[in-house]
């Protein structure tokens, strides 16, 4: 892994997030909030846990100070891309000590929390996809190589 190639990873998974929440934002309050049975119950759920998750990872990997700011998913994003774009090989190698949410102790090194960041995005944006198509919305094309495509292959 490669600092070049996690700049790749957040760059796609912050453009892929970015389309998905444009197309959320078009429908009403209630088709955000409407129970689906799912495990983050509608697609506002789905969304913000993908989110959470974003900014307590980049809280332990990079800048804890975006919880005490309450920082919104549009600065967790821009912090992200502001961070690959000067990180070096030597940093993604760094390994950071954190608590998980239930107190346990953790060290894992930080190319491993950005590949684990992306999967858990992409993981997440799928069940959204799926409750936008049961809301009669065709999803945004979010799949990788479309990011290729669009912002990668100029």
């Amino acid at each position: 892994m490669t600092a070049a190639e996690i700049r790749h990873h957040i760059f796609y998974s912050s453009w892929a997030s970015r389309k998905l929440l444009n197309a959320a934002r078009a429908l009403s309050e209630e088709e955000q909030n409407r129970e689906f049975g799912v495990s983050h119950k509608s697609l506002k759920g789905t969304l913000d846990h993908i989110f959470l998750a974003d900014r307590i990872w980049f809280a332990r990997a990079v800048d804890s100070g975006v919880l005490e700011r309450n920082a919104q998913w549009p600065e967790i994003q821009k912090g992200w891309e502001d961070w690959a774009t000067a990180i070096s090989d030597e940093e993604i190698l760094r390994v950071v000590d954190y608590k998980d949410l239930k107190g346990n102790p953790h060290q894992t090194p930080v190319w491993q929390i950005v590949l684990h960041v992306v999967n858990h995005a992409t993981l997440h944006r799928g069940q959204a996809m799926s409750l936008l198509r049961q809301l009669g919305v065709a999803p945004p094309p979010t799949d990788l190589i479309f990011y290729y495509r669009e912002i990668m292959v100029k």
